[in-house]
């Protein structure tokens, strides 16, 4: 059995985040090789170190009120939000390993034991960063995360958590239905990283390349529509197949300006689970 990490929880948490920025070449994304106008690498790297004192708390302050707190200190940085869905995903996987065990019974634990102060806490952290994200179903106008903490008086009212927000969101969002759903891409991308060989950030590459192949992005949904996502899911599928070269179809989407960003968020968390589990750095 592979031992344990030898750092601590917020330790990897951060060079999770680390790692999954120095992947390269991760299709669509900032990473060594690929900037884009207004996001670079090097913002990815503050934004990481400024996330650490917030992991710091873990499991010791409240999920939600973490979260808050954790995107605050990423958004100190000038390229905006780097990695607020990473965070989102990687959060409640420490929780799990600090407070439970890390497994996917142990995350949906941790997930359905959140509260509506944790859900105030996620909308919080809105108002910190500007986030991509859907408009808000017919009649829930009172619950857009665009209006970050003033809808705490909704949230509270209506008895939501923090997982009854993902759970409303779990269609369309890719991290929410993570959280749903025991983080099963997660866990599955943890193992190939395991399983595969050479330095960290090629092994990180290689999961991404073929959680793109294996699903829809919704980020791309959001920001393009269905059928661009899907297409990408194909264009990802003959890269890992060896028929177009990764390194290409990165350049391309860059071009494109097609940023699969839900993917880069789960495969942070599968580098969180890799790490504790015992990947060697």
């Amino acid at each position: 059995m592979t031992a344990a990490s030898p750092r601590t929880t917020a330790q990897d948490a951060v060079l999770a985040l680390l790692l999954e920025v120095t992947g390269t070449p991760k299709p669509g994304n900032v990473d060594r090789h690929h900037d884009h106008d207004d996001l670079r690498f090097e913002h990815f790297l503050a934004g990481a170190v400024g996330a650490e004192p917030a992991f710091r708390s873990v499991p010791d302050r409240p999920l939600g009120e973490t979260f808050r707190r954790a995107v605050e200190g990423m958004s100190h940085q000038r390229g905006g939000n780097t990695q607020f869905g990473a965070i989102l995903t990687v959060l409640p996987l420490a929780y799990a390993d600090s407070a439970v065990d890390l497994t996917p019974t142990g995350a949906t634990a941790v997930v359905e034991s959140t509260t509506v102060d944790d859900a105030v806490g996620f909308y919080r952290a809105f108002d910190a960063v500007d986030v991509a994200v859907d408009d808000p179903p017919q009649g829930m106008a009172d619950l857009d995360v665009h209006r970050g903490g003033d809808a705490a008086g909704a949230l509270r009212e209506r008895g939501l958590t923090l997982y009854d927000v993902m759970e409303r969101s779990a269609e369309v969002d890719g991290v929410a239905a993570e959280w749903v759903d025991g983080f099963p891409r997660v866990f599955e991308a943890a193992e190939r990283i395991r399983e595969d060989d050479g330095p960290l950030p090629d092994r990180a590459a290689r999961a991404f390349l073929d959680t793109l192949a294996s699903d829809v992005d919704t980020f791309v949904v959001k920001t393009h529509d269905r059928e661009t996502a899907t297409r990408l899911r194909e264009r990802a599928r003959a890269a890992r197949d060896g028929d177009v070269d990764p390194a290409d179809l990165a350049d391309d989407l860059v071009a494109e300006g097609i940023n699969p960003g839900t993917t880069a968020d789960l495969t942070a968390g599968a580098l969180f689970v890799a790490l504790r589990r015992g990947v060697a750095v």
